[in-house]
This record gives C-alpha cells, structure tokens and sequence, in this order.
C-alpha cells in the first residue's frame, strides 16, 4: 500500500499523484501511467490513528519542504515519550533508537523529482522480462503446495501472487538494505508527510514489541517498506499472517507468509477467485473517448454493445458478460485499450498504478504462454517531461481548463482540464498528455 518503492525506484512520484503514500514499493515503478481512482481509502492508512506531528516546522525552504527547528536528537526525545504513550516499552524504544541517527540518502531520495518519466511500454517490457517469467515459472512449480493451500484459504489466484512477488522484490530477491527504524525516523523528522511517518515508525515499534523480527534485520526501502512483497508497517500490522504456524509474521525470510499475507491484502480488496483481471479490446471508429474513465463503469456486454471488441482470435473469458469493467488506454487512444475488472481493481488498491496493475496483470498470464498483446504502443510519442508537464498544467488553467495545482502530476483534476481542452480542439477527449497538446496550448 498501497503503499512502497532507495533502490526499488521513484516513490515520490507515485506518492504524490495519490496524495497518500502507497501501499508497497516495487522493484520496477510506472512513471507514464494513467491510473483510476480508488473506492476507499488505502487500509495501511486506517490502521493506526494519525497523531500530529511533534515537531515545530520552520517556514518553507526553497524545494518547498519545511524545515525542523529543533535538532534530530530533541525530536527524538520527545517522539520517546509518544511513543511510550502508544504502548511501546522503553526497552523496545531504547534497542531501536539505539545508535539512530538522520539517514541524508533518506532525505534526498525524498525530495526527488525526476524530470522525465519511463514510456509504460519500456515499463512493461521490465515488468514482463523473459527472465522474470522463466523465475515466476519455476516458483509456481516449487511452490505448488503452499500456494494450493494460500488459494484454498484465500481465494486469491496463485499466478497474480506471484506476479506481485515477482514485482515487487524480483521474487524476495531485491527487498531493500535501509534500516526501517531510521528510514521512517528520519522521514518523521524532515519529510514531507511527518504525521504519516511517525504513524508508520510507531506500526514498526509495535512489530518489534510483538517479536516477529529485530531492529538489525528490519530492512526495506528508503520510504519503509519491508519484505518479500513490500508492506508498510501499518499494512503488516493489519494484513500480514503467520502461515507458516511458527509464531511470527515473518515476510523477509518466509516466502510463504509473505505469499499469504499479500493473499490476505487482495482479498480484503475485493479480489475474486478465478474470475479474469481483464483483457485487451479494440475500439470503433468515432469512439467517445471521454468513456475511458475509471469511474464509468458498465457491464462488459454494455461495452460491446457500444462496439467495443475483442482483437481477431480472441474470445471473452467464460462468464464475464455481465462483470463490471472500465475501460482503460494507458497511453491514450493511440494505444492498446483494455477493459478491466474488479481484480484489477484489487490489484490498484495494493498499488494504485494502472501500469503497475496491468504489469502484475500481464505477468501473471505469461507463466502460463498469455499476456501478449495485439495492438502497438505510440513509440512515436514520448512522455512529457516534468517541467513540460507543469507547462501543460499552467497553460491549461490561464485558458480556464482548471488544471489544479502545477506540480507535475497528472492526476483526475488534469485529466479532466485535458479533456475538456481536447475536445474543444476537437481532438480525441482520452485526458492523455501529449506533445502535440502542449504544442497547440503553446
């Protein structure tokens, strides 16, 4: 969860075109992608009552990120007491904190802001690399029995688990080497979001108290997401299971608790055994595209009533008919459409990224020879810079198309301001940002 992503990649892009952390991090993340909304609120952020950040902030630096008045070692002292307030012990405070200090890479990795952003289509081709598929292969033969078992009690198909697995953490292989305690003490006291971090740093006090790991072996991201499938620690303290009967919730050394607890995460999302996430359609000519939005939703014989089809030698899975589904162009109507369903859905809420949802998606069928599509991605047509992104914001706001506020993230307000302002151009209204509309706002 959400949210997680420093070497698993540009959290903060992802972060702040949700406004909420995500749930987990992932070895590869989507820059280009348009996503859809959510229907509720990440559970990583209802888990652990927000407390108001203890610090006293400073006014704004140049970046835009305030500045603690108070030294990391004052801050730490008075999180002790807050902390001890929530229940921790002394003792498990005192071993974690011990030898803590502020972590820079921590801090600039927060601050980071890419200029450019990675075509979802070069996204995909890591997402789905031979490589990857034969690993996720084998996996699914090794693990054959424990997965029966985490489908029998989950009901969460064992080829979308491993794809996550894969995903994430190139199957356990990659879970990140940054101390979790200093991580999140660190983003406490000099990130962007101090309330959301202390609630994470008091989640991960409560899983040392609880015995499941120790500070020295509590590792993962900058951002502090741990294990093989990358929770946040208010996510493992709501989701994460003891599968195997050993006493501890481990997801950095046990692959099936960490396979049962994402099981567990994407069944509370809604995900539906056996049924598909969705797949690959093709268009009519003259085609309202202001329909592809993640919030209408129609049922998939709606959808082809409307002239909606399936590419040539391809069939509607068994059953789907009258499934609810979205319709999504990923790079606009230039590329391969898609009509996806609720276990896409469930896929968004464990990271909401249509590029990420539909790389765990297209994986999870390659294990078994799937997952190749028919229609061809716009290589022509790059994604926009950042700075060209914050350009297209501004523009699109003095023309009255009110784009929200420029901050490089295309999120439902910019969609929204690009559709309008295609349609008056009387371009296809797909809220895709292009090269060509920026040019034309120019």
């Amino acid at each position: 969860m959400s949210l997680r992503r420093s070497r698993l990649c540009p959290l903060r892009q992802i972060i702040a075109a949700l406004s909420l952390i995500a749930l987990v991090a992932c070895a590869e993340k989507p820059t280009a992608a348009d996503t859809l909304p959510l229907t509720q609120p990440l559970p990583g952020s209802q888990q652990t009552k927000t407390v108001a950040p203890i610090t006293t902030l400073a006014p704004m630096s140049a970046d835009g990120i305030t500045v603690p008045s108070q030294t990391f070692a004052e801050w730490q002292s008075g999180f002790r007491a807050q902390a001890l307030q929530a229940g921790i012990r002394p003792d498990i405070f005192d071993r974690a904190f011990a030898n803590v200090t502020l972590d820079p890479s921590v801090v600039t990795a927060d601050r980071s802001q890419p200029e450019f952003s990675r075509p979802i289509w070069e996204y995909l081709d890591g997402a789905i690399s031979p490589t990857r598929v034969r690993r996720g292969q084998g996996l699914l033969s090794q693990y054959s029995d424990v997965l029966t078992r985490i489908e029998q009690r989950y009901g969460v198909d064992r080829q979308a688990l491993v794809a996550v697995w894969g995903m994430e953490s190139s199957f356990g292989q990659i879970q990140g080497d940054k101390s979790v305690i200093r991580s999140l003490a660190t983003l406490a006291y000099e990130g962007r979001r101090p309330g959301f971090a202390q609630d994470q740093l008091i989640a991960a006090l409560q899983i040392l108290q609880n015995g499941d790991i120790t500070p020295e072996l509590m590792l993962g991201s900058w951002a502090g997401a741990m294990g093989q499938t990358q929770f946040i620690p208010t996510t493992y303290n709501s989701h994460a299971v003891d599968f195997d009967g050993d006493g501890r919730r481990d997801i950095w050394n046990d692959a099936a608790d960490a396979l049962a607890s994402t099981a567990n995460y994407l069944q509370s999302s809604g995900w539906q055994k056996g049924q598909p996430w969705g797949f690959e359609v093709q268009l009519p000519q003259g085609f309202d595209y202001l329909l592809a939005d993640g919030s209408q939703r129609k049922s998939v014989a709606q959808w082809l009533a409307m002239g909606v089809s399936l590419p040539p030698g391809s069939v509607i899975p068994a059953g789907s008919d009258q499934l609810q589904a979205a319709l999504l162009l990923p790079a606009g109507y230039r590329g391969p459409a898609f009509l996806v369903l609720d276990n896409f859905r469930a896929i968004l809420k464990y990271n909401n990224s249509s590029a990420y949802a539909l790389g765990v998606s297209l994986l999870s069928q390659r294990f078994g020879g799937g997952g190749y599509l028919q229609g061809q991605w716009p290589k022509d047509d790059l994604p926009l810079s950042r700075t060209e992104r914050i350009e297209l914001q501004t523009l699109l706001t003095a023309k009255g198309y009110d784009a929200g506020n420029p901050d490089g993230i295309i999120g439902a307000n910019t969609r929204k301001a690009i559709r309008s302002a295609q349609a008056a151009q009387s371009l296809p209204a797909d809220g895709y940002p292009t090269h060509k509309l920026l040019e034309s706002l120019r």
